[in-house]
């Protein structure tokens, strides 16, 4: 038996209906298209011949070629056995009426030619035929250079899907960006229900002229019921398809020559602003950050093409401005984009400021103007912070009323009497010498018992130690918050001293340089996060110093032999 089958075995492959290539067919999936619908060419071969037989070129001169698959099989019936080659071509006609598929040799093989009626999308004879078809529609065809339009692309689906792409669309020379994800509906169109797959593009021309945008094409996979059958299962087979999108005239205008500045083509551009602080209206405090947010829309334009925001100030006003933020989305098939920047204002003299106006020149493309989007000056009243009345000014200052008489119809001024002052200070004086004669006698004996020439005051107040802390930890914040409760603390020893509330009275009352400049650095480090590179690092040293060197000076003022007492 075994040398039996080895005879049927050798038989067969030396049978010579598998040994020569005998035919060659063409088909396609279906006839007739419509334009910018791909339709399937089938080539079968009746042998197992080289992939790369197939040569598609002579299709490219009416056609759009897409991927080509290739597969062999083998079969054997009644011990015959054929083998076949076949190949599947995506072809996409490029125009309306009937196109011929041309004659392809495969070895020495040819096909036959076939006549393929490519009909108008919107005839209903070939409405009903069609699987996936796309549409696009852009916001405008007449543009300005860097005048941004955008592209809606609807994808059509009226069989079950198995895997799909869309390549990006095409314009010479220009910027082309998704917006936003895609979006899903459904729709009846002559009939037939669809899901619709919605993306958005935005397109940026960058050079004027005539052009054409080149919709996306969809290339994928739909399921095709197959005839095969059984009385248990039935088969589903995939079939690619590939859909192009429509070829749509663009013109693209230039800048006019007789606009100067940023060049921003919009359809609308707005500015708003917002003010933030503990102040209300227009009167802030001394010291007090006032925090500006201006916002600039833009219609038709992309965020990076939004200028930046600047402001000016007259002197005694500093303006530390943050880094500007910009973000974009589509609306109604309109692109829009945002530029948020915050300021950060702090005056250092009280007193009446105004903020001059602040302008966006735009050319309106609506009008084909330019226009300028503008924000109004502003003044605002600035007050210094509550402070403190000394008793001795107060004792010192004559009284005053002026109160209306009904008796008489005068006003009259009453005066307090002065030799009772002159008699507390004399008394006071001489207070102050006993004090200072027993003081300096004290001193005399303790520098004897006391032999250390560095004797300094060694008392360190809480507020100092929590500022000097803040400093070491590079927390600039804090250590504004605590500069004037130090100072306070400082000074507290001080009769004539005035409680101090905000930065810029510290500043003015102080008259250290030093603690000044260092102060100044303080803030622009805490105010300002868009300022040069060099700025962005804060050292706490010349702070610490200046800090500890005023403590050491008001602790040895303090206990010094001519300290302040209370009458």
């Amino acid at each position: 038996m075994l040398w039996l089958a080895a005879l049927l075995m050798l038989g067969l492959s030396f049978s010579p209906a598998s040994q020569a290539l005998t035919k060659v067919t063409a088909s396609v999936d279906k006839n007739p298209v419509t334009v910018k619908e791909s339709v399937v060419l089938t080539v079968v071969a009746d042998d197992d011949v080289d992939a790369n037989a197939l040569d598609t070129s002579p299709l490219l001169a009416d056609f759009i070629v897409g991927r080509t698959s290739v597969s062999s099989q083998t079969s054997m019936v009644n011990f015959n056995t054929t083998r076949t080659t076949t190949w599947q071509t995506v072809l996409i006609p490029r125009r309306m009426g009937n196109i011929t598929i041309p004659t392809l040799s495969i070895e020495d093989q040819y096909t036959t030619p076939i006549t393929l009626t490519v009909l108008d999308a919107n005839d209903p004879a070939a409405s009903q035929q069609r699987d996936v078809f796309i549409t696009a529609q852009v916001s405008n065809t007449e543009v300005y250079v860097q005048q941004m339009l955008t592209l809606t692309v609807n994808i059509h689906i009226g069989a079950e899907l198995k895997r799909g792409s869309l390549t990006e669309p095409e314009l010479e020379g220009a910027t082309i960006v998704q917006v936003g994800k895609d979006k899903e509906s459904d729709t009846r169109v002559n009939g037939k229900r669809y899901r619709v797959i919605t993306r958005t593009f935005s397109v940026t021309p960058q050079q004027s002229g005539d052009f054409v945008l080149r919709s996306p094409m969809f290339s994928g996979e739909i399921m095709m019921q197959s005839s095969r059958r059984s009385n248990f299962l039935s088969f589903g087979e995939s079939k690619a398809i590939s859909v192009l999108g429509d070829e749509l005239p663009i013109k693209v205008k230039p800048m006019p020559a007789s606009f100067i500045g940023h060049w921003l083509p919009s359809e609308l551009l707005t500015l708003h602003e917002e003010w933030q602080s503990e102040g209300t209206g227009t009167n802030y405090t001394v010291g007090e950050p006032i925090t500006r947010t201006i916002t600039l829309t833009a219609v038709g334009v992309s965020e990076e093409q939004l200028p930046d925001i600047e402001l000016t100030a007259s002197s005694g006003i500093k303006i530390y401005p943050d880094q500007q933020t910009t973000h974009a989305n589509a609306t109604n098939g309109r692109h829009v984009s945002q530029a948020v920047s915050n300021f950060a204002i702090v005056v250092s003299q009280p007193g009446e400021y105004t903020l001059p106006e602040v302008e966006v020149p735009w050319f309106n493309t609506i009008t084909n103007r330019v226009e300028t989007a503008t924000l109004p000056a502003k003044t605002i009243q600035v007050v210094a912070g509550e402070q403190t009345i000394s008793p001795a000014v107060a004792s010192t200052s004559p009284i005053a009323s002026n109160n209306f008489s009904p008796a008489s119809g005068k006003s009259v001024t009453v005066y307090q009497t002065h030799w009772l002052q002159w008699l507390f200070l004399g008394l006071w004086v001489a207070t102050s010498l006993a004090w200072l004669i027993t003081e300096l006698v004290r001193r005399s004996r303790s520098n004897r018992q006391d032999k250390s020439p560095q004797a300094t005051p060694s008392t360190v107040s809480n507020a100092q130690l929590a500022l000097i802390a803040a400093c070491k930890q590079q927390d600039g914040h804090k250590a504004i918050s605590l500069l004037v409760p130090w100072f306070n603390q400082v000074n507290k020893s001080d009769n004539q001293a005035t409680k101090i509330e905000t930065i810029a009275e510290l500043k003015q009352i102080s008259q250290d340089t030093e603690l000044q400049m260092a102060i100044d650095e303080l803030q622009r480090y805490c105010f300002a996060a868009n300022t040069p590179a060099g700025q962005l690092n804060w050292s706490s040293k010349a702070l610490v110093a200046a800090v500890n060197r005023i403590s050491n000076q008001q602790q040895s003022k303090s206990a010094s032999p001519l300290p302040s007492l209370n009458p």
